[in-house]
Formats: structure tokens, C-alpha cells, sequence
């Protein structure tokens, strides 16, 4: 595989370089999308993915940390050969702590940006629906580093792209399943799902959990077919499909939280992405706020600061805030 590019006369790592390009596209799509909004707070746009990044970094290595519990278990029982040299403890470190895990980084992610929200008080759901296809965007290039890495790959098969396998000593080549190509794709789909979606006028928070539901579903699948045996194994599933079945109760449980549980909550429904219609109002808490419901959202404690500036004017939505 293709693990490192070389330029200007250093190696750069592929994972890496399709990473950035991931981000570079997410962020293109989110401009997309916000240029002619006018109700969601640009220091919110910025702030969010900051904090967001630094949950993704800190959760994808917890769970690839536990990915690797099987080991941490046998160097806890060999401590002495661990600190027997500086090479040897930082090869350790590296097999604990060097793995990340999507799933990880993907909930440390949600949860930083949650926190995040719940501090500057400000609608969580609201910004949610923004960066949902952003997610499955980002998550593609990524895959395609996993091609270049040579890693997550698939199970053996009659098509498929080659991939080195050493067994006792001998290095060979074998035919699998492109999975991370395939995933790749469901990604972009899932994307296109999303971007179709946010144009109708669905409430608040449903594109985070329809996006949780499809990923879950897919990677659930696709788990059965991979090929590498680092994912770690528990009642004869990986680590990701149980994750997986826990990402989906919550997508569920989110959708229900929304339209069968609360019929009445307080985040009301989602304005369709384009322009605002006239008669909206600006809420420093949910966004551009229908007609229909500037009452009831007025009873929101500590969130009753409506302007009265219609939210398709030019108009700084951060200065409308504080006005």
C-alpha cells in the first residue's frame, strides 16, 4: 500500500494528507450551507468543530485503548520488561495508546461539542443538524486513507484490491474485499441522504439521529466482512458492533425523544435550509423561530430574548444577539 506521499522532500502520511482533505471539504460544505443564514451564530460555526476536534482526538485513542485491553493486561503483568529500556516502554505506549478508533473520536466529538453547548447556552440540536452531513463527508476521505494505509481492510475474497499478508515468515499477496471503499460510499450516500433531508421541515436534532441510525446500521454490517483482528472481540461481536447497537438505540431514542415523546418540546421544529421566510424571528437559543411558535419558545427559562429583526436581513446574527 501507498502509506506515504513524498513531498519537498519529506514523507507525509496518506492517512493523514486524506484526513485534511476531509476537513478542507466538510468545511466547504458547511460555507455551502451558512452562506445565506443569517440565524445561526458564526462564533458557534467556529467554536463547536474546535472543541469538537479535541473530544474526537481524546476519545478515538480511549477506545482504541481498550481495543488493545488484552494487552494492556499483559504488560501490567510484565512491568519489569515494560521499563526495561526507554524503546521498549515507548513501544508499549505506542500499541496502547497509538491506535484511534471512528467510533471513539465520533462520540468523544458529540460529547465535546454537547458540553460546549450546554456553556454557552445555546440549542445543542440546533447545531447538530449543521455538521450531520458534514460527518459522513469528513468520514469518506478517511476511509480512502484506510486504502492508502493499508488498514481495515476486508476478508479474503474472489475480487478486490491486493493486500501483503506475512505468515511464518513469508510475505504474499491476497485478494480482499475493499471495504473501506465500500464504506466510503455508504458514507457519501448517507451524506446525500442528509443534504436532501435538511430541505424539508423536520424538528430540530433529526438529522444527528438519522445519521447515528444509518452509520450504526452500516457499520454494524460491514463489520462481519473485515479481515483484521484488531478490533477486539466480545460474545462473537467487535468492539464497533457494539458500539454500533448503542449509536443506534440512542438514534432511535433521539428520533422518539423528538416526535412521539415530547410533541410539544421546546426545540420546535428546523427551518428548511435556503432562505429564511419573512415573519421569522432570531433566538440566541433555537435558531430562526416560526410564527407559530415565538409564544411558546418565549417560555423557555432564560432563553425569552427574541428580536424582533427578521433573520433574512444582513445583519450580524452574533451583534443581533446582544442587542
Amino acid at each position: 500500500m501507498y502509506k506515504y506521499i513524498h513531498i519537498l522532500g519529506r514523507d507525509f502520511p496518506m492517512y493523514g494528507l486524506c484526513a485534511f482533505v476531509g476537513i478542507l471539504f466538510a468545511a466547504g460544505l458547511l460555507f455551502l450551507t451558512l452562506r445565506k443564514r443569517k440565524d445561526y451564530s458564526k462564533v458557534h460555526i467556529v467554536n463547536i468543530p474546535l472543541f469538537a476536534a479535541i473530544g474526537a482526538f481524546l476519545g478515538a485513542h480511549i477506545v482504541g485503548f481498550f481495543t488493545h485491553f488484552d494487552f494492556f493486561l499483559q504488560a501490567m503483568q510484565h512491568l519489569d520488561r515494560v521499563f526495561s529500556s526507554w524503546e521498549t516502554f515507548r513501544i508499549v505506549c505506542g500499541e496502547l495508546f497509538g491506535t484511534m478508533v471512528f467510533y471513539g473520536g465520533l462520540l468523544g466529538a458529540i460529547a465535546a461539542a454537547f458540553i460546549y453547548c450546554k456553556a454557552a447556552k445555546v440549542d445543542f440540536s440546533l447545531y447538530a443538524d449543521i455538521f450531520a452531513p458534514a460527518i459522513p463527508l469528513f468520514h469518506a476521505f478517511g476511509r480512502v486513507g484506510c486504502i492508502f494505509a493499508g488498514c481495515c481492510y476486508g476478508i479474503e475474497a474472489s475480487w478486490g484490491l491486493p493486500y501483503p499478508h506475512e505468515h511464518d515468515g513469508i510475505v504474499e499477496t491476497v485478494t480482499r474485499l475493499p471495504l473501506p471503499l465500500i464504506e466510503a460510499g455508504c458514507n457519501l450516500l448517507i451524506m446525500t441522504a442528509l443534504l436532501i433531508l435538511r430541505h424539508k421541515h423536520l424538528k430540530k436534532g433529526s438529522l444527528l439521529a438519522i445519521y447515528f441510525i444509518s452509520y450504526a446500521i452500516v457499520r454494524f454490517i460491514d463489520e462481519f466482512f473485515r479481515g483484521d483482528e484488531i478490533r477486539g472481540i466480545l460474545f462473537g461481536l467487535s468492539t464497533s458492533q457494539w458500539i454500533s447497537i448503542i449509536v443506534l438505540g440512542l438514534g432511535i431514542f433521539m428520533l422518539l425523544n423528538r416526535y412521539r415523546f415530547k410533541k410539544k418540546d421546546s426545540f420546535g421544529y428546523r427551518v428548511p435550509f435556503g432562505e429564511v421566510p419573512e415573519g421569522y424571528i432570531y433566538n440566541q437559543y433555537a435558531g430562526a423561530v416560526a410564527p407559530w411558535e415565538q409564544d411558546r419558545l418565549k417560555k423557555i427559562p432564560g432563553q425569552n430574548n427574541l428580536s424582533d429583526a427578521p433573520t433574512n436581513e444582513t445583519t450580524d446574527i452574533h451583534e443581533q444577539s446582544h442587542q
